[in-house]
Order: structure tokens, then C-alpha cells, then sequence
């Protein structure tokens, strides 16, 4: 048999039919425009993204599938509902599902696939627009409703499950996140193994700590690094990185070394990032090496804080966004400096926290690939 599934529950066979999503459901677009959310209106409004906003009328009410027709992420954006909303007039809604047809099995298998027909349909590499003939049009396989079902329920738990780990996620990350707080202002007070406390904080300035290094001397076969604020500084090759260099301009790159700080092009957003890593970086960037004796994680943690953020933004109160900090305004402003031995031991108290964090986002990672692999293999 040809149209079936690569994977199937047990209990069901005999081939699948095929049917345009315009034959088994009508297909609408809203009349509102984003200027008439409301804030904590009353129903959803979906508009043009993954966002969905608040709106105090409702156009609709009942079981619907929504897609953005145009703007960020158009074809990716994918939503569905039952009960009462309204949406935007360039947002479709797949609505009023025919007997025998299962309207959260259509969602799976609409968000799966409909992003690379669009593609196929525009003939480029971007999708600018949603026609509406590209969602009517589009053919589906539909197995019997009982395995429609079955199949939905199935990847609903997968869905609550990775709901759950985002939670989990979160809170922790609130978590480690009013402890840097706690820590860095001091509100709880470390004691040595003696049982002593430890003595008062010194505070330094930028530049008594860190010196700017700028060493072009390589062969260019260091790994080059993007500078990111979700991961520090990373190599290009372990994420999804766009941006292409010239030999000639990897010349000039700056080699990083494992344990050095990079301000980012927006450091005044995301604060200082750290690197793991020995690489090169765009001579853009400007790297900060201890020239005194520290804990390095001590200051991994400090230099992402909200806090020290604000800090950095004071100092570019009145620069066009998007200027890069310098060295000069780095250097300005004032770092605690407390004992190495405390230094240490924060140090150790986050990062155990941290590495919890990030044990759970690989358990998040998982779930996403697998459902992802259940995604093409439970459909046609």
C-alpha cells in the first residue's frame, strides 16, 4: 500500500484517502486590524505572529485553525482554538470541519507541512504572502476518524508534556534569576569554612579588572565564533547561523580565547557574553581579558545581570541604538570585587543551578526532536 504512514497504531489499516482542505472545511479571514486589540479584552485576538493579543468582541465561535497571511513568519505561525475570537483581516481561519474530520489531527498535519508548500508555491527562498487557493487547494491524507483521534490525542500529550518542560524552564530560570539578585546586592552574606564572614566588597572600575585584547595573530583556521545572548560565544557551525565571511575579512578577526569576555554589538540588551570557547570573532567586537586574579563565572553571572544592564544603559543614555559600547564606557563603571574565596563560592552556587537549568533545556531539546520525528512519520 502506498498511502499509508511510516509509523501507524497497531490496531489500524487499509490505505488513506486524500482531500483538499477546501473540501472538508470553510476558510475565512478576519475583518479587524491590529490597532483594535484592547489590552485584557475579553476574547483572543490573533493577528499577524505567534502573539496572540486581547480584544473585548469575538466574530467566531467554535473550533479554528489560524495562520498569518502575510508578515514575520508567515506560514509558520500556527494557532489553534475552540470557543469564542476574533482575528485579523490577513489571519485565515480553517473553521466548520466537515463530519469524519478531526479538527486538532488537521492542525498537526496543517503546521507540519503547509510551510514548505508555500515555499514550493512562491519559488523562492522567503514567503511573502498567503493566497487563499494555497490553503484550499492544499491535499491532505485523512485516515479513518477513530485513527484521526487517536493520532490527535497522542501528540496532545506530547504537546502537554512539552508544555510542562517550558514550565519547568521558566521557573527555574525566575529562580536563578532572583538568586543572582539575592546575591549580587548582597541581601545574603557568605561565610568562609571557618564560619567567618567574609570581609566587605571592594568595587573597581571596568578597566581595573579587564584589558581590552586585540590579537589578529592567527591562520584562520580557529573556529569562527558568533557572539550571541543566548549562548555566549559559540561557534557558527553549532547553530543555525546565516552570515557569510570572505577569507580575506577572516584576516582580520580577533582571536578569543576560552574564559574571555565579548561586548556584543548590543551589549546594553543582553550585558556581556562569555566564551567557552577558543575561536575568532569580527574585529567588531572588543575582548576583555582579567588582568587580575578572579573567578571568571563570578563575573559570567554578574555581567548578565538585570542590574549591571542598567548600568550599561546609563551610560549610553543619549547614543543612537544600536552604537556599540566601548571599551571607554566599559571601563567607567564600577564591578564589585569581593574575596576570590567568595567569588568561588557564588560562583559554585550558580552554576549548579545553572547546569540544572541547562540539564532540563536538553530534556526540552529531546521531546521537540521527538515529537518533531513523530510529526513525519505519523502523517502522509
Amino acid at each position: 500500500m502506498t498511502n499509508v504512514p511510516n509509523l501507524r497504531f497497531s490496531e489500524f489499516q487499509g490505505e488513506w484517502e486524500v482531500k483538499k482542505l477546501g473540501e472538508i472545511c470553510e476558510i475565512k479571514t478576519g475583518k479587524k486590524d491590529t490597532q483594535n486589540k484592547i489590552e485584557n479584552g475579553k476574547y483572543p485576538f490573533f493577528v499577524r505572529s505567534n502573539t496572540v493579543e486581547r480584544i473585548d468582541s469575538f466574530s467566531y465561535d467554535g473550533e479554528a485553525i489560524l495562520t498569518s497571511g502575510d508578515g514575520v513568519g508567515v506560514g509558520k505561525n500556527f494557532h489553534y482554538i475552540e470557543g469564542k475570537f476574533d482575528f485579523h483581516q490577513r489571519v485565515y481561519a480553517l473553521r466548520n470541519f466537515k463530519k469524519n474530520y478531526h479538527g486538532k489531527f488537521i492542525f498537526n498535519v496543517f503546521s507540519e507541512k503547509f510551510h514548505s508548500r508555500v515555499l514550493k508555491l512562491s519559488a523562492k527562498n522567503s514567503v511573502d504572502s498567503v493566497r487563499m487557493d494555497m490553503i484550499s487547494e492544499m491535499k491532505v491524507f485523512f485516515p479513518p476518524f477513530s485513527e484521526q483521534q487517536k493520532i490527535a490525542s497522542f501528540l496532545s500529550l506530547i504537546d502537554e508534556r512539552i508544555q510542562t518542560q517550558n514550565k519547568i524552564i521558566e521557573e527555574l530560570t525566575t529562580q536563578i534569576h532572583g538568586l543572582q539578585e539575592y546575591v549580587f546586592l548582597q541581601k545574603k552574606k557568605f561565610k568562609d569554612k571557618i564560619g567567618n564572614d567574609f570581609p566587605k566588597w571592594d568595587y573597581k572600575n571596568g578597566c581595573e579588572i579587564f584589558v581590552s585584547i586585540s590579537n589578529k595573530n592567527h591562520n584562520s583556521d580557529l573556529p569562527i565564533l558568533a557572539i550571541t545572548q543566548e549562548q555566549g560565544a559559540i561557534p557558527r557551525d553549532l547553530i543555525d547561523y546565516q552570515i557569510t565571511v570572505t577569507d580575506k575579512s577572516v584576516k582580520n578577526y580577533k582571536i578569543v580565547e576560552e574564559g574571555d569576555f565579548i561586548i556584543s554589538l548590543r551589549s546594553f540588551q543582553g550585558g556581556i557574553e562569555y566564551s567557552n570557547y577558543k575561536g575568532i570573532c569580527s574585529p567588531a567586537y572588543i575582548i576583555l581579558r582579567n588582568s587580575l586574579e578572579i573567578e571568571k563565572l563570578f563575573y559570567k553571572y554578574y555581567l548578565k545581570t538585570p542590574t549591571y544592564i542598567k548600568l550599561l544603559n546609563k551610560k549610553l543614555e543619549g547614543i543612537r541604538d544600536g552604537k556599540m559600547i566601548s571599551y571607554s564606557y566599559f571601563s567607567e563603571i564600577s564591578l564589585p570585587f569581593p574575596p576570590l574565596k567568595e567569588q568561588k563560592k557564588i560562583a559554585n552556587i550558580l552554576s549548579a543551578f545553572d547546569q540544572k537549568i541547562q540539564t532540563e533545556k536538553q530534556i526540552l531539546v529531546q521531546l521537540e526532536k521527538q515529537k518533531k520525528y513523530l510529526l513525519q512519520n505519523m502523517f502522509i
